[in-house]
């Protein structure tokens, strides 16, 4: 299969790799003057899995009379619209992956992309670009797909197919729309932390921090529920919010001090600027406002990230 990864972010490019390695044919689509500045190897460190220079293709054009299958897209939330907005009269035949965080209602995000060439998933990776700019990440063995309701169609099931030929296990989520939300609300728990302390790396092994992370999730739970979210179906991803915090703090805190899967994952994330973070954090905190839910912990921690590094 012909497979273009839109853009050569962190998941773009590890699940680049390993679809590549499957056999199947990959580009990377960047912006007019960024293959330049990239190079043409991408120096990986995934753990437990490749540390080499791999060699990598680029293309600044992308015209819709292309011959991709797949396009990948895997971009933070908050430039998702504008990426579909990009690619709906460039799409051709392709399918499009979204493969992501949202926390709209998901046709809204993807705009005018046509509903029957779109597959929704979520990537079960991550890392960073460090200093050197070597790619240190992580790839775990299966990724989540899910669909609005409906029975997968010939093309969400032929993008399944790409990924198991990647030795990757597909694991369903039926309330998949629903999914996406506790796992936005997740992520705003944590973050928000990350904002306080400077970075997400910072909360490895920092037990009372990962202890303030977890009950700013917790104070999230209501507004899944104002948002028509049945908390019921997502037991196990909510688990680490509703279980005794003086336990599940204790937990994380010695995973991510032992586990080196664990440890990574946050130690990738040291830049404390990125944008995401701050954009997940802000969107969610805007929305508890708008549906009259109280968010103390969250809004403390956007409040002192806008204030600067000077705010106590």
């Amino acid at each position: 299969m012909k497979i273009l990864m839109f853009g050569r972010g962190v998941i773009a490019t590890i699940y680049g790799w390993a679809l590549e390695r499957a056999g199947h044919d990959v580009e990377f689509y960047v912006r007019p003057g960024r293959a330049a500045v990239y190079g043409d190897v991408v120096d990986l460190d995934l753990l437990g899995r490749a540390a080499e220079k791999w060699p990598v293709r680029y293309r600044e054009t992308l015209e819709p009379d292309h011959d991709f299958d797949l396009i990948v897209l895997s971009v933070g939330h908050h430039r998702l619209t504008e990426a579909a907005a990009f690619l709906s009269p460039r799409l051709g035949s392709a399918t499009v992956l979204v493969f992501g965080n949202i926390w709209t209602e998901p046709l809204d995000a993807i705009g005018a992309l046509p509903p029957d060439q779109v597959a929704w998933g979520f990537p079960q990776a991550g890392g960073g670009f460090g200093a050197d700019g070597v790619l240190r990440g992580a790839l775990m063995s299966s990724v989540i797909f899910g669909t609005l309701g409906e029975p997968p169609t010939d093309r969400e099931l032929a993008v399944r197919q790409v990924f198991r030929e990647a030795g990757l296990r597909v694991r369903e989520q039926p309330d998949f729309r629903g999914w996406l939300w506790v796992h936005f609300v997740s992520d705003a728990g944590l973050y928000s932390q990350g904002l306080r302390l400077g970075s997400l790396s910072r909360l490895a092994g920092a037990k009372d921090d990962l202890r303030e992370a977890l009950l700013a999730g917790r104070e999230l739970l209501p507004l899944l529920r104002e948002r028509g979210v049945d908390l019921r179906r997502h037991r196990g991803g909510l688990l680490l919010f509703q279980a005794p915090v003086w336990l599940t703090a204790r937990v994380l805190a010695w995973l991510t001090t032992h586990v080196p899967l664990a440890r990574r994952s946050l130690l990738a994330h040291d830049d404390p600027s990125a944008q995401e973070p701050r954009e997940i954090c802000r969107d969610t905190l805007a929305e508890a406002h708008r549906l009259g839910v109280a968010a103390p912990r969250l809004e403390a921690a956007v409040n002192a990230a806008a204030a600067g590094p000077s705010a106590p």
